[in-house]
């Protein structure tokens, strides 16, 4: 077919050829041009009207653009975070929570910072215990022994205008400070103190001096964060002497063990040793008090009898073998009888001798005399009584007695 057919060139196309593309822009121009308000004239701007319609469809566009571009600085922020509005690159304010409003780009831009975002950084591990980085772990103490230690470090910020101008890449580089400083403190901390109480008591005050000093480097860094927690999740010698320290701290422990038996011990044994000299001593003292007193007594006692011996001497004699003699034959179960008197009624003190032939009383099987009232006077034994009706005690008896009233006499 040849290229002016009119199926090429005409408004409608022949079922064998494509259209005609002079046809198709020419459409699409006028329906533009109606869709702008523009007329139907052979330009394409049309007539004087068309190019009026046209100019005040634009100037319409271009107020819903401007609306746009405005309502573009409209931004929220929540109670948790603070906005920061930079002014052409360089620090103007910072907003609170709620719906808040900047110039739009490029004359105004907002930062989000999180306030209450904790942020954390690992030293001398990565993720998991295992995965140790020695490089930072590895650390020397005050007496030159080198020790593992694993920790990690919780932060948030405090300033946001600090947080994010005192360092070029905000929370990436503060990361990296944090880390350095976490690093530089814990060196430190561990270097002034020895390896057994970084190893057991002294974790807990490792951990807060090493947040002490990391906040103190942070400070003079102007970085805007705050130390939250320092962990100190693991804390160990390295691998190579692992087992000399592991005899050594179970040696430690052995020695507190038996120094704290010791103490038990001798917080039971030295109580009762004090007891018992106090008891000692106070019947050691009672006995010398009663010894004392009745030295004392007997002493008073013989200074009496002796002023009353000195006016009657005979007497005090009688009288003191007297009470001698009732104290020896009171404590005796024989009995004396006296016939000198000629009576041959005989009264024995049955009550007496039935008390005193109690059970746990010896008591001979010879019943033997009672004493009389003058047992100083009794005269030797008369002939009618058989020699052998007393027994031999009875007879020597009667001879001491008799014996003593002859020295009398």
């Amino acid at each position: 077919m040849a290229m002016n057919d009119n199926g090429w060139r005409g408004g409608k196309k022949d079922n064998d050829g494509p259209p005609d593309l002079d046809e198709i822009f020419r459409s699409l121009n006028q329906k533009l041009s109606r869709l702008l308000g523009g007329g139907s004239g052979n330009g394409p701007g049309g007539s004087p009207e068309g190019r009026s319609l046209f100019r005040g469809g634009a100037s319409i566009l271009l107020v819903i653009l401007a609306g746009v571009w405005l309502a573009s600085g409209f931004y929220v922020v929540d109670a948790r975070e603070v906005g920061v509005v930079l002014r052409m690159g360089s620090f103007n304010r910072t907003s609170d929570s709620g719906l808040q409003w900047h110039a739009p780009y490029p004359f105004e831009k907002v930062e989000i910072v999180n306030l209450t975002e904790v942020r954390s950084v690992e030293v001398g591990y990565r993720g998991n215990a295992k995965n140790r980085i020695p490089e930072e772990s590895l650390m020397l103490t005050q007496d030159q022994n080198i020790i593992d230690v694993q920790l990690s470090v919780q932060y948030d910020v405090k300033d946001p205008k600090a947080f994010l101008f005192s360092n070029a890449a905000a929370d990436k580089d503060a990361k990296d400070v944090v880390k350095q400083a976490t690093e530089t403190s814990i060196r430190e901390v561990v270097g002034r103190n020895k390896v057994d109480f970084v190893l057991n008591e002294g974790r807990a005050q490792v951990a807060s001096d090493t947040a002490t000093l990391i906040q103190q480097n942070l400070d003079r860094y102007n970085l805007g964060v705050r130390i939250s927690k320092v962990n100190i999740n693991d804390v160990q010698p390295p691998e190579q002497v692992l087992a000399a320290f592991d005899d050594a701290v179970k040696a430690g422990q052995d020695r507190e063990k038996l120094r704290n038996e010791g103490l038990a011990y001798a917080n039971d044994v030295i109580p009762k040793a004090s007891g018992l000299a106090s008891r000692l001593m106070e019947e050691a003292e009672g006995h010398k008090q009663r010894v004392v007193a009745n030295a004392e007594g007997d002493a008073a006692r013989f200074k009496q009898v002796l002023v009353e011996y000195s006016k009657a001497p005979g007497v005090m004699r009688e009288r003191l073998y007297q009470d001698m003699m009732q104290q020896i034959l009171s404590n005796s179960s024989k009995v004396l009888v006296d016939q000198k008197s000629g009576s041959n009624l005989l009264y024995l003190p049955l009550d007496k001798l039935i008390q005193q032939a109690s059970p746990g009383a010896n008591v001979p099987t010879t019943a033997a005399p009672s004493a009389s009232p003058s047992v100083n006077s009794l005269p030797p034994p008369p002939v009618t009584e058989p020699a052998s009706a007393a027994p031999p005690s009875t007879r020597n008896s009667r001879e001491v007695v008799r014996s003593r009233d002859f020295e009398e006499r």
